[in-house]
């Protein structure tokens, strides 16, 4: 229709509803190109969230992930389909992960779990995506109702996700529901590695824990956060020291539940099999046994992923291939797990386990994440780094190994908090969220 003309009636009707039509399919059309980065899983070739054109690379968008039928069916033939080994030759788990505890999760995984409900529990809490340094970085933000809570942001480890840190949330975020004072209260920013989870998988080499505490930088400061703190435990501790070694004034102390203390000789004789140097305490003494064991017989992954991750088909093909290979991270960690699947009741349930390897294998990062271990191979897990910024400790009775007080203050000159407790292991803010979160309440209370 000309506009120049008198329209009819009629005319000026049907113009209006097909412009009415039109802004309605233009506003589809806009929302469409936002998505709302819903992550909808094919496995194959999974699809990653639009970004807005008109926002830039340094947008922050809404982010929900949907697994689809198609892919949570695939995954359950794929575990009926699997092609069992023979039983371990031995009666305890020397050779490693036991066929009767992977037989058991199986069945559980094909038969009774249901991710749907994690799936409901993820996209209930407000996530997002943020590109940094060419990778889409994906993270929980939740901010406290408490006008003065603290900034931290929470990093996960190896076979780890954001599933291990969303206990942690609530009591956090909402101390004083959980024995806590508002005083105790916390922002919670819970990144996903780049390679794991829902952040993208970086296609270049470089991404290492230097890179990633960059990145964590950029993402705090893109929040608006001009003074916070960092918590991280396994990949966590290592990238929330090198975070403290970058010397960005925003970051005013951290927090590590697996703390680099070993002096780079005490190390290297642990690794190398050496008897322990003369001149440790007791405490120490059994430290350096413990770091000894893990060289020796509890990181065969690390030295895998470390050298050739690229020929680990077979955790990309097969979930329980993966389910098994993430199991057997440490001796402790995987009784307890072994005995979540024989019945008992422990800090973790079947659930939590499987929405840990669930999440991995529908976003097909087996290998990706791996590569985090060839970046930083042969650069030393648990030694001294040299951090000089506050510092608080906690340490659990299963972690790796136990970090004496006078190795951590070595380590960690300013040392502003150090507790052992009694309970929990390598993964404590999962396995132990309550004891985690009021570690974190009297770990930064001095420097709130």
């Amino acid at each position: 229709m000309c506009p120049h003309q008198n329209p009819s009636k009629k005319e000026y009707i049907v113009f209006t509803l097909t412009a009415a039509l039109a802004a309605g399919l233009a506003a589809v059309a806009l929302l469409a190109s936002l998505d709302f980065a819903q992550f909808t899983s094919t496995r194959s070739k999974p699809r990653l969230p639009s970004r807005p054109a008109t926002l830039g690379a340094s947008s922050i968008r809404p982010f929900q992930f949907h697994a689809s039928e198609e892919a949570l069916t695939d995954l359950r033939r794929r575990i009926a389909a699997t092609q069992w080994p023979d039983k371990e030759t031995v009666n305890d788990a020397t050779q490693g992960v036991q066929l009767a505890t992977m037989k058991a999760l199986a069945r559980y995984w094909e038969r009774d779990y249901d991710w749907r409900k994690v799936e409901a529990k993820l996209n209930a809490l407000p996530q997002f995506i943020t590109e940094i340094d060419g990778v889409d970085i994906h993270f929980i933000h939740v901010r406290s109702k408490h006008p003065r809570a603290l900034p931290v942001i929470v990093t996960h480890g190896w076979p780890g996700s954001i599933i291990e840190q969303m206990k942690i949330i609530e009591p956090l975020t909402n101390p004083t529901a959980h024995g806590g004072s508002a005083e105790d209260a916390f922002d919670v920013i819970i990144p996903s590695i780049p390679g794991y989870g829902f952040s993208g998988k970086p296609t270049t080499t470089g991404w290492g824990p230097d890179r990633i505490g960059r990145a964590w930088l950029t993402l705090m400061k893109r929040l608006g956060y001009t003074r916070f703190v960092a918590q991280g435990g396994d990949w966590g501790a290592i990238v929330v020291d090198s975070m403290a070694l970058q010397g960005a004034p925003e970051l005013i102390a951290i927090h590590t539940n697996m703390p680099g203390i070993f002096p780079a000789d005490i190390d290297q004789a642990a690794a190398s099999g050496a008897s322990a140097p003369s001149g440790l305490s007791d405490e120490e003494r059994a430290a350096y046994e413990r770091l000894q064991f893990v060289y020796q017989k509890g990181i065969a992954y690390g030295y895998q992923m470390g050298l050739r991750p690229q020929t680990l088909y077979g955790i990309a093909d097969s979930p329980v291939g993966l389910a098994a290979y993430f199991l057997d991270h440490d001796a402790r960690s995987y009784e307890l797990i072994s005995r979540v699947f024989a019945g008992k009741s422990e800090g973790l349930t079947r659930d939590d386990v499987l929405d840990n390897i669930t999440i991995a294998w529908l976003t097909n990062t087996g290998i990706s994440g791996a590569r985090l271990y060839w970046e930083y191979f042969g650069k030393g897990y648990f030694n001294v780094k040299g951090v000089t910024i506050p510092v608080a400790v906690s340490t659990f009775p299963d972690e790796l190994y136990p970090a004496p007080r006078s190795l951590t203050e070595r380590a960690y000159p300013n040392l502003i908090y150090y507790n052992r407790l009694d309970k929990g292991g390598h993964f404590a803010a999962w396995e132990q969220p309550e004891i985690f979160s009021r570690e974190l309440w009297a770990a930064f209370r001095s420097i709130r």
